[in-house]
């Protein structure tokens, strides 16, 4: 066997992404390259590792079993990277943190308080965005960490780590028709608008309930309009519960939702990123900032 860790990598681009010149966009490289490197696996294997025949390449039931493996392989390598990375360089001189805007406030300002006073000489960079921004940041390298709350597993070359879990509160504007029903049905919520969150690439990770409704990049600017009396929205409940929401907004049963209204928040990272002296510290005092499974802040 003669295959490379370049010959892998092109392989499970191709089956994660649908193509081979997606795959080529996402690593950088020619699809000659990409198309070339996959025929060489395919030889060197003595298998097909696509079926062809169609307009865009399918896994053939060896190539599903060999991309179980070659992913093992890559994540391997990506650890052992990590690992050397985490030996060569000790302190970080910067980062660079990608947040999810909704994260409760108050907790993170404290921490990043705690950040300063134990490495003083740190260059520090805080980006702010929405849901699927954070992991793409973190997967594009524009940062080194990202915190947010999990709607879908990440890309598969970040790693996650759970740090706390939250309910969505289902609130409305005090004078809005649905804050004279305590437990609205689907019915109910179906006949007014409902505020969805999105990222700001366009794409709606979370599933609208109402089919009159609007996509909104930021949670505190949906809970805006929802006291404006524009519709009702699913919220992390710390974020219905600050201080200066409390008089405009009016919670509200979600016992017929139907999907879950438990978040989780976590912490990502690339795999093939090591961890130096900051980021381990900042990875322990994240694991102990929030209850793990009380679905209370």
């Amino acid at each position: 066997m003669n295959w490379t860790l370049d010959q892998l990598e092109a392989f499970a681009a191709a089956a994660q992404c649908g193509s081979f010149s997606a795959a080529a966009r996402q690593i950088g490289k020619a699809q000659s390259r990409i198309s070339t490197a996959i025929t060489n696996l395919e030889i060197d294997l003595g298998f097909d590792l696509f079926d062809r025949s169609a307009r865009l390449p399918v896994l053939t039931p060896q190539g599903r079993e060999m991309l179980i493996e070659a992913q093992a392989v890559l994540a391997q390598c990506q650890r052992m990277q990590a690992r050397a990375m985490t030996a060569s360089t000790g302190e970080e001189v910067s980062l660079t943190v990608a947040m999810d805007e909704a994260v409760p406030i108050t907790s993170f300002e404290n921490f990043f308080l705690r950040v300063a006073e134990r490495f003083p000489l740190l260059k520090l960079t805080i980006i702010n965005g929405s849901q699927d921004d954070i992991a793409r940041w973190v997967s594009e390298q524009r940062a080194d960490l990202g915190i947010l709350f999990r709607l879908k597993p990440p890309p598969e070359n970040l790693e996650f780590m759970p740090i706390g879990q939250f309910h969505q509160a289902l609130v409305v504007a005090t004078n809005h028709p649905l804050a004279t029903q305590p437990t609205p049905t689907l019915t109910e919520l179906h006949a007014y608008r409902q505020l969805v969150i999105r990222d700001r690439m366009g794409e709606v990770p979370a599933r609208p309930i109402s089919p009159n409704h609007w996509h909104i990049d930021s949670y505190y600017y949906i809970t805006a309009l929802v006291i404006r009396g524009l519709g009702w929205a699913l919220i992390p409940e710390h974020v219905a519960r600050e201080a200066w929401y409390a008089d405009a907004l009016v919670e509200l049963s979600t016992e017929h939702i139907p999907d879950s209204v438990l978040v989780e928040m976590g912490v990502v990272k690339r795999r093939d990123q090591g961890k130096g002296i900051v980021m381990t510290w900042m990875y322990d005092a994240l694991r102990e900032m929030f209850p793990r499974h009380s679905g209370r802040v």
